[in-house]
């Protein structure tokens, strides 16, 4: 099975980078992982609703310009579902046994992702209704596909 993890802006601290790289090895043994970061819009603290969606519809065109055809598309979205780690993995595992051969995860910026992205979307998962760092998601999320993978395994490390 193939992940690809598409998230905007850059991992500029070395503790995040790290972080990805070690659930990336560990993924590697059960997965094909790739990470596409996209470049995020520069913009003032302030913007007017406009404005925000600009950047948004931006962001969200380099987005779906790096989802392959085909491609099962999860969206993190704060009004997404919620699901446990148990019921991830056999949402995972249900994909894997519907023939998906390709699933990609897709993290927003920090305004969030544009209707268009929204609506390619297969589905919206949130991991809470509170709002996270992406650079921090882009670790949770390899984090919890990780315990999904053993968890789906009958592998020690859920705990």
């Amino acid at each position: 099975m193939k992940i690809t993890v598409i998230g905007v802006g850059r991992l500029k601290e070395k503790y995040w980078r790290e972080a990805v790289e070690e659930y990336s090895k560990r993924l590697s043994k059960y997965v094909s992982l790739e990470i596409i970061e996209v470049p995020d819009e520069k913009a003032p603290e302030t913007l007017s609703h406009a404005e925000e969606r600009q950047v948004k519809q931006s962001e969200g065109a380099r987005i779906l310009k790096s989802i392959k055809d085909g491609a099962y598309v999860i969206a993190l979205a704060i009004d997404g579902k919620m699901l446990s780690s148990e019921e991830l993995s056999t949402f995972i595992n249900e994909r894997m046994v519907r023939g998906c051969g390709h699933i990609v995860f897709v993290i927003g910026g920090s305004l969030g992702l544009s209707d268009e992205v929204l609506a390619r979307a297969d589905y919206k998962l949130s991991f809470s209704k509170m709002t996270f760092p992406h650079q921090m998601m882009r670790v949770v999320l390899l984090e919890q596909f990780y315990r999904a993978v053993k968890i789906m395994r009958n592998e020690p490390y859920h705990k």
